[in-house]
């Protein structure tokens, strides 16, 4: 496993990030990763709206108001889907997709400060899984 705060244990997210935008298809305009405390995600969708991963609640959906890499994203009117931290890219849509899925409650699977807790390498194997497929 990576050592936590090295450049490859904050780029870990990115093979799961990249399932799930590839997951959404042509709905996406862009999407980008965010280092660290929690690890992050923004995927843009061209609806206008956009999905944000943290290592500590999954995933969320809103209006896209700002955000860039390096910049925290800022969504309105918020709806985390749940599923828990790792849902399955194919999981994500169908969640995206059921307007009466989710919640403004924001869920925490987990701590982003709990470095050894399994979560690591449970994104380790998801990028095993990219690349042997």
């Amino acid at each position: 496993m990576p050592e936590p705060y090295s450049q490859e244990w904050l780029r870990l997210p990115v093979p799961y990030v990249r399932q799930v935008a590839q997951a959404l298809g042509e709905r996406v305009a862009r999407w980008w990763d965010d280092p660290f405390d929690p690890r992050d995600a923004t995927i843009v969708l061209l609806d206008g709206t956009a999905l944000v991963w943290d290592e500590e609640s999954g995933w969320r959906h809103g209006r896209f108001v700002s955000g860039e890499q390096g910049v925290r994203t800022e969504l309105a009117a918020v709806r985390h889907l749940g599923g828990g931290v790792l849902p399955e890219p194919a999981r994500v849509v169908a969640l995206l997709d059921d307007p009466t899925y989710g919640s403004a409650w924001r869920p925490q699977y987990r701590s982003y400060k709990h470095l050894h807790d399994g979560f690591d390498r449970a994104l380790a194997n998801v990028a095993d899984l990219s690349v042997t497929a």
